[in-house]
Parts: structure tokens; sequence; C-alpha cells
């Protein structure tokens, strides 16, 4: 799953049938039906844009995409939000962030032993008691986003709710890019032993992300010191 990992950061468009050859060329003992289950796992999908042939359950509804053509220049008016698989010694867990567009700012993440709601949900709150509610939340069309908890949480704040064209990394692709960071920056330099410690340090990372890294697409600023700079002039008085 590790290495799976690594070549989806690289070749985020492979499928379960690439992944198979190149695992077997590279000398792993794998079936094609063991290669899909993992990938399911470790919330790997190929992403391309294609026909959605499958229909939502009618409880969980999927939203429209409604961000394309906007540019979101302004802090708190876009908070974006991702699940990942994080590697370990033995095992793995799962890391959700919510971040905001246009500063990169991670504003809360979680970390779980499983793919639910109630991670996804105490990000999210979290975000919110912090630094407020944005315009637009946008997620991709996983099981977690389109449950009734996590919808009529940003219902219940007055908050519109976009999600991603399935399979497109573009409608997302700030969050997919703090993966690449996440995971070459500091977990794979690591190899966490234990879930505590694998959340130590994730603070001490994402503490370092927001103050100190400089951005080249924010003109060398911080998140941070993006995100102070260029609050939206209707949420700056809260």
């Amino acid at each position: 799953m590790h290495r799976m990992d690594e070549i989806h950061l690289e070749h985020p468009w492979m499928g379960k049938l690439k992944f198979h050859a190149i695992l077997c060329r590279e000398g792993f003992k794998t079936g094609l039906r063991h290669v899909r289950t993992l990938m399911w796992k470790a919330n790997i999908h190929a992403v391309y844009r294609k026909r959605n042939t499958s229909r939502p359950h009618p409880q969980n509804p999927v939203y429209p995409y409604l961000l394309r053509g906007k540019t979101i220049t302004e802090s708190r008016c876009v908070y974006a939000m991702d699940i990942t698989y994080i590697s370990m010694q033995k095992g793995f867990v799962y890391l959700c962030v919510v971040m905001d567009w246009a500063s990169r700012k991670v504003l809360s993440h979680r970390l779980s032993i499983s793919m639910d709601t109630s991670f996804c949900i105490e990000a999210v709150e979290e975000a919110i008691n912090i630094y407020g509610c944005p315009q637009y939340f946008n997620t991709d069309q996983g099981s977690q986003f389109t449950s009734y908890e996590f919808t009529q949480l940003l219902k219940n704040h007055d908050i519109q709710i976009s999600m991603d064209g399935k399979g497109s990394w573009r409608d997302n692709v700030f969050v997919e890019r703090l993966w690449r960071s996440v995971k070459y920056e500091e977990v794979y330099l690591r190899g966490y032993s234990t879930v505590s410690e694998a959340r130590y340090f994730l603070n001490k990372y994402f503490e370092f992300y927001n103050k100190m890294r400089p951005h080249d697409s924010l003109d060398k600023m911080t998140p941070d010191e993006y995100f102070n700079s260029h609050l939206h002039p209707t949420l700056a008085v809260a």
C-alpha cells in the first residue's frame, strides 16, 4: 500500500490494471483483485473525467461544483476538505484536513483508523469555531461528505455545498498538492510506529506549513500571512 501511494502521487491517472502491472514488474506477488482491495483501503482512485454511471443513494445526494470559473483570492471564502491514506511502520491511518482555498492554510485536521464521517465532522466543527464560516465548502463525492450528518452541518451554518466532478482532481487541486507536500516532506521521511507518534509529528508539520513554509503561488508568503492579510471584507469584521 505504501508503494501504491507513492505511485499514485506521481501518476494519479493510473487505475487497477496499471497498478497491478507495475507492482508485478517490481517483484510484488499480488493479484488484480487484491490490488483493487488495497486501492479501496488506501482511498486511491484514478483521476480523470469519466461518465458517472453510478447513482448515489437517495439519502446521500451529490451537489454540483460551484467554483468553476471563479477566481478565489480572499481567505474565508472557500474551505476545502479531503481524506488521504497515511502509512506507518505497521498498518495505516487516515488523515482529513480542512484547508482555506485562497491561502492554502490548514485550518484543522484529524486522524482516524477508519474512513468514517465522525472525524471529518470534528475537523469541520473545529475550523468553523476557530476561523468562522466560509461562503462555500468544497469536497469530493465521497460517502463521508455526502452523508446527511456532514451536509446538514454545513446547511446549519448557511454554507453553500460544492462537490468535485467525479474523478476530477482539478476541482480540488490545492488539497491534492497539500497531500504531496505532507507525504514527501514529512510522512515518508519518518515511518511512524504509532498513531500517537503520527499525530504528534503531523501537528508539528502543519504548524510549520502554516507559519514558516512560503509558497511561490502566494508571492512567497506563508499561508498564515496570506490568510490574515486577505480576509474577505464581509467577514473581516467578525
